[in-house]
């Protein structure tokens, strides 16, 4: 019997037609399972940055987002700071390690609101847009790692730019709740505007620990030297105002001062200073007869007449930069930008990074005390050494203060120096705009701290007494690229060999024994007798054989 066949306009039915609804079924679950093939693709090999949503940046994540911690009332407080740190008894480098770049990795806290017991903040502010714009750039820095292991360096998200915003207890509480505080080894906090009234201490009064501090303000007495690093105090009209490059030379005013809020004695010596030399001297002040705003921020007056600032800092040749209540003033960036030669009288102020920058070829500096001789002194400065001065001071601000990006990133460089000494940047790079930063060349003043490929050679050098000479062979030999290994043999056997460490300073009990002896002294006296000065004098050519009148300190050696 044959099975009967149905057929149809479309050829032999074999198989039932399916329902119309198992057919929406089974298409859309195809097509789900389609999208979802693709979307896998497409997470596998397009460029994304899944990491890199744990980045820090308030483009990202707003404040008001951060989670809140509340700090006890017991919460332990660090020690208010510990002035004989330095980079060897309160730095550990072992964090940072050997890495082919000889970069350090910085770590930034996440974004946290800290608030007392009841709820109130511990900065009236928050955060602020300067350090804001400061962790922003870190965090695009190579210098950056989201990988809290890997970190050699640690920036809390706290804002401490600016101290008169601070419950000062309170923020080093939350300083001391981060979870990698360790007593502040290896973090690093910013500070530009320090202390408050009466006394304005000239660094950050929030206790940190052994934390670093990038300060705005330090003095002689507040600075730990290779340790600290000094930073500029951020004028926001770097950001507001653009003062075109103007050329080196001779400009309308020889010197202007433009400070508003300065000490009275100073002002009435200016005064005098004005009505000495006329016209060549430019002192300017708060306009009285403009309402309080933004706009009178950026004017100045001189008897009813108005200038705008900071565009009439590029028509003088000098520009007064006396300190305030603060050692660090703003005025300083506005007078680099505008290509101005700054005249600093701020007795005891640490110069913004002067660890590496040679402030000499930028600006005068004169004690406080010789302001009445002020322009006789700049009068005797050759016009073309006050020309490269206008120069120098220009490309300084440009590469060191123009934005907080800018002193972000120094900062970090000053610290990498430190830790990589073999990689770091000669006094060239800091200094000069010329030079050309060639990154494949490491410098060969420093030998590296892995073993060479090739074996190299020893050099040995016979010495007996003579240390300059031994010094500068020494110096000179270290320029070897195949250099493995320096033996010194010291043939003097009536002579100690030098010291492995730069002489008396150094030494542990020198301070305390100096500072005992002083007091004594001034207890005799009944008063401090001592003055702070700067002096210096560089024995040029007084040694060697040449005509007197060649020599630029012929009395020196003398006695």
């Amino acid at each position: 019997m044959c099975a009967s066949v149905k057929y149809g306009s479309r050829g032999p039915a074999l198989i039932p037609r399916m329902k119309t609804k198992h057919r929406i079924y089974y298409i859309t679950l195809f097509s789900v399972v389609l999208l979802g093939l693709i979307a896998t693709g497409m997470f596998q090999f397009w460029p994304h940055s899944i990491e890199s949503s744990a980045e820090w940046s308030l483009d990202r994540r707003s404040v008001h987002d951060a989670p809140l911690v509340r700090i006890p009332m017991s919460s332990p407080i660090p020690e208010r700071g510990d002035l004989s740190c330095r980079m060897h008894t309160c730095f550990d480098v072992y964090r940072c390690g050997y890495n082919p770049k000889n970069k350090i990795k910085v770590y930034i806290y996440p974004l946290q609101r800290f608030v007392d017991e009841v709820g109130v903040p511990i900065s009236s502010t928050g955060l602020s847009r300067e350090y804001n714009d400061l962790l922003s750039a870190i965090s695009d820095s190579d210098f950056y790692t989201d990988d809290v292991t890997r970190a050699c360096l640690f920036i809390p998200s706290t804002d401490v730019l600016n101290q008169n915003s601070l419950r000062i207890r309170e923020t080093a509480q939350a300083l001391a709740m981060l979870p990698r505080w360790d007593k502040g080894m290896n973090h690093l906090l910013f500070n530009m505007l320090p202390g408050g009234p009466p006394d304005y201490n000239t660094a950050l009064d929030v206790p940190r620990d052994r934390a670093l501090l990038a300060g705005g303000g330090f003095s002689t007495w507040t600075y730990r030297q290779g340790y600290d690093v000094s930073i500029p105090v951020y004028s926001p009209l770097s950001a507001e105002v653009d003062l075109p490059e103007t050329q080196p030379g001779p400009r309308r005013y020889f010197i202007l001062s433009s400070q508003t809020a300065i000490h009275r004695e100073y002002r009435v010596e200016l005064e005098r200073l004005k009505e000495e030399n006329g016209e060549a001297l430019l002192l300017l002040d708060k306009c009285s007869n403009l309402s309080q705003g933004l706009a009178s921020v950026r004017k100045r007056c001189y008897k009813g007449q108005v200038y705008d600032y900071p565009q009439i800092l590029q028509e003088s040749s000098f520009c007064v930069v006396l300190r305030g209540a603060r050692l660090g003033q703003a005025t300083l960036s506005d007078v680099l930008q505008a290509g101005c030669v700054p005249v600093i009288m701020a007795d005891s102020y640490i110069l913004p990074f002067s660890e590496v920058l040679d402030w000499k070829r930028a600006s005068v500096v004169i004690p406080e005390e010789k302001l009445p001789e002020m322009y006789t002194i700049l009068k005797s400065i050759p016009h073309r050494q006050v020309e490269e001065m206008q120069r120098q001071a220009r490309w300084f601000w440009e590469a060191y203060f123009s934005s907080m990006k800018a002193i972000g990133m120094t900062t970090l460089q000053i610290i990498n120096d430190r830790i990589y000494p073999y990689a770091a940047r000669t006094y060239e790079e800091w200094n000069n705009p010329s030079v050309v930063k060639w990154s494949s060349v490491n410098s060969p003043l420093f030998l590296p701290l892995i073993p060479p490929r090739s074996p190299g050679f020893t050099a040995v050098v016979l010495t007996y007494d003579r240390i300059e000479s031994l010094f500068r062979v020494i110096t000179e030999i270290s320029k070897v690229p195949s250099l493995a290994k320096l033996l010194v043999v010291w043939n003097n056997q009536n002579k100690s060999p030098p010291e492995a460490i730069d002489g008396l300073s150094l030494d542990q009990t020198h301070m305390v024994e100096r500072s005992e002896c002083i007091n004594k002294f001034a207890s005799v006296f009944g008063t401090m007798p001592l003055k702070v000065v700067e002096h210096r004098a560089d024995p040029v050519l007084y040694k060697d054989d040449f005509p007197e009148k060649l020599k630029s300190f012929p009395n020196i050696g003398s006695l």
